[in-house]
């Protein structure tokens, strides 16, 4: 295949209805700036774009939700989302929005040219419709049983436990989300793109033009498509926030977001050059989008059919889609905050050398292939053993060593058989990062990237040049020099995936490569060249600090548990005699103890203002034994005395039992005294 003459790269726009968090980032935005970042080293001609998503129903919802209109619900997370990119060094040539006046001209536009062409089918349909808000629902508004995996909480477009695409009609028990009414049936007008039209090129173009270069799960997820038969789809929806619809007979009605959201690539373009049409319609053009695989038939499929639809655009050349990142074994849930927030990450780890850090694990546990995991105590593994250890280690060393012994210059070197083995290792190496980097495999890229790190830090730790420092300072400069050399080279290569690191780095050697095409070279730093000071490239990630993510992860399930919790049904009235006959005292906890072979049990010795008494109490599960003298609770004194493991208990301390099964003890206030009556 020829060498493209320009690469017209876009990056699935995020809605503008929450903050970024790292699935996002693994499975979209990181892979998409390590492509950029090495089209941009090799010189190629490459227009990166993207922008806020500001339509659609959950925008609207939430903006009802806070008592806001839906405009100020996408400012306020707009620039959330974009400073947040900016900070963690993601560059797009173009950010821009689809609430923006461009962006509805361009999409009212490509609506008209495919109406105008008779693009369309107009159509009238049943649609839920929910009596009590008295409008149509969207198919974001609708939620129900999944008929595929009965998950109760599947929206009418789409199971996320699942995957499966819906139409509300699908949905077993449906209610509306405005109001919590079961929709009924209505009739309503809609055009459609008659997907059907197009379905032998999809079969042609994707399952056997594109059947072995486009990724496994993105052709199995077209092929389930095209094999159950395409359908029409409405573009258009029953909404009052959106790209309106440029017809005189379709007031009240809005470009649904999917055929509005993609559109908004185009306007990016459009507003970010007059010479736009070339990145969109020049077949010298190479399109990729990246995206999660949520988006997958949106953009092989629906999007593709617009583009043809309207004629005169280029198709994506790839869909490089990846699957779902989970946290802690758990999927990620915006709703229930089991997420890691980009904005908050960058406030915990505000260093440069911490951005990388993220990069550099997202990348190595990418979902490319199949759902994969984040997990903190990982994250913290691979920037201490291998960016602190491998590659810093490396660095610091021969660093250090070079201003110790040849005044901080590049020695002049014989370079012997054993340097000649490395050095001869790189070009074999750069050839490995570029081959993955072209199939988009990211994570292999990184991984024979940071064999090179290795190559070169196994060098100098078994070469010794410290001891040979004393006898052979010929043999020391020979390995310095090709340690340099390395690193000259991680400056290239390394540099898509640890953009900040290797800015660093190349601070240290005081040397700028040109570009990408320098890599694999055996002397990249002359003899002499003065190098910068060293420094530490990366820092470690000590337990505390991963161990607050952790806790913070830990509140945020129990606060969803808190939410989740439905209270008991009241028990049987009964006479107020009944309850007075309990007599109710607080209590101070003066010893506590285990109970010899029982699990559960804690023997106590209460004070209750009148005695001093044993109570054999169930918690030894929730309560270590030392934490407790001295507490004051709430005791139920005139039970008849009971013995429990050969102890006689007289009494009971009252707990409350939490939604995760833990108890708390029921106490009093700090004032009141012991033995008093609780009433």
């Amino acid at each position: 295949m020829s060498q493209p003459q320009r690469y017209m790269v876009t990056s699935a726009l995020p809605y503008a209805n929450g903050p970024i968090h790292i699935g996002h980032l693994a499975g979209v935005y990181v892979p998409s700036d390590i492509y950029v970042r090495y089209l941009r080293l090799r010189g190629r001609d490459v227009l990166w774009v993207c922008g806020s998503d500001e339509h659609g129903v959950p925008i609207a919802l939430k903006a009802r939700q806070e008592g806001c209109s839906p405009q100020e619900v996408v400012d306020r997370y707009h620039e959330l989302i974009l400073k947040s990119f900016q900070d963690f060094g993601i560059q797009f040539d173009h950010y821009s929005r689809t609430s923006r006046p461009i962006h509805h001209q361009t999409a009212s536009d490509f609506f008209l040219r495919l109406h105008h062409d008779g693009q369309f089918v107009e159509q009238s349909q049943q649609q839920y419709f929910d009596p009590e808000a008295g409008q149509f629902l969207a198919d974001r508004l609708i939620k129900g049983t999944c008929p595929h995996c009965s998950n109760t909480q599947a929206y009418g477009d789409q199971c996320e436990k699942c995957g499966t695409t819906l139409d509300p009609t699908d949905l077993i028990d449906p209610k509306s989300s405005i109001s919590g009414a079961t929709p009924i049936l209505k009739e309503t007008r809609h055009w459609f793109l008659p997907l059907d039209r197009h379905e032998g090129f999809f079969r042609q173009w994707i399952l056997e033009q594109n059947k072995d270069r486009w990724r496994a799960n993105v052709l199995g997820q077209c092929k389930s498509w095209i094999e159950q038969g395409l359908k029409p789809r409405a573009v258009t929806r029953d909404q009052d926030w959106g790209v309106k619809v440029p017809l005189p007979e379709a007031q009240g009605k809005v470009l649904y977001v999917w055929f509005d959201a993609p559109i908004g690539y185009i306007s990016a373009t459009k507003e970010f050059t007059p010479d736009w049409e070339k990145y969109w319609t020049d077949p010298g053009t190479k399109l990729v989008h990246f995206i999660g695989k949520d988006n997958i038939v949106f953009h092989c499929i629906i999007f593709p059919a617009m583009l043809r639809a309207h004629g005169g655009f280029i198709l994506p050349d790839n869909v490089p889609a990846n699957e779902f990142l989970n946290l802690e074994g758990d999927k990620i849930s915006t709703s229930r905050n089991w997420a890691v927030w980009l904005h908050e990450y960058l406030q915990d780890f505000p260093e440069d050398t911490h951005k990388d850090a993220l990069r550099y694990a997202l990348t190595a546990s990418a979902p490319e292939t199949k759902d994969n995991d984040f997990s903190w105590r990982e994250f913290q593994a691979r920037n201490n053993n291998e960016l602190v250890a491998n590659l810093g280690n490396f660095v610091n060393r021969a660093m250090i060593l070079t201003h110790k012994y040849f005044d901080g210059k590049v020695p002049a070197a014989e370079l012997g058989q054993a340097e000649r083995e490395v050095l001869d290792q790189i070009p074999e190496l750069r050839a490995q990062v570029e081959a993955n980097l072209e199939a988009y495999r990211f994570r292999d890229a990184q991984f024979q990237m940071m064999n090179l790190a290795r190559l070169g830090n196994k060098f100098l730790a078994e070469s010794e040049p410290w001891k040979l420092a004393k006898t052979d300072m010929a043999r020391v400069a020979a390995i310095l020099n090709t340690c340099l050399q390395v690193m000259a080279n991680l400056a290239i290569l390394a540099e898509p995936f640890l953009p900040f690191g290797t800015a660093k780095l190349r601070q240290m050697l005081n040397w700028q490569p040109q570009d990408w095409e320098q890599a694999g070279a055996q002397e990249l730093l002359p003899a002499g060249r003065p190098l910068g000071q060293a420094e530490l490239l990366y820092t470690k990630i000590e337990d505390d600090k991963v161990q607050a993510q952790l806790d913070k992860l830990q509140r945020a399930k129990q606060a969803n548990l808190l939410a989740q919790v439905q209270a008991p049904p009241a028990k049987e009235p009964v006479p107020f005699e009944d309850f007075a006959k309990l007599d109710l005292r607080v209590g101070t906890i003066l010893e506590a103890a285990r109970v010899p072979k029982a699990k559960k049990l804690l023997r106590l010795t209460i004070d209750t203002g009148l005695d001093k008494r044993t109570v054999v109490s169930g918690i030894a599960e929730h309560f270590e034994p030392e934490s407790l003298p001295g507490q004051k609770v709430c005791l139920l004194l005139n039970l008849p005395p009971r013995p429990i493991r050969g102890i006689v208990s007289e009494g009971m301390i009252l707990t409350a039992e939490n939604p995760d099964g833990s108890l708390s003890l029921v106490q009093p206030g700090p004032t009141a005294a012991t033995g008093a009556l609780v009433k």
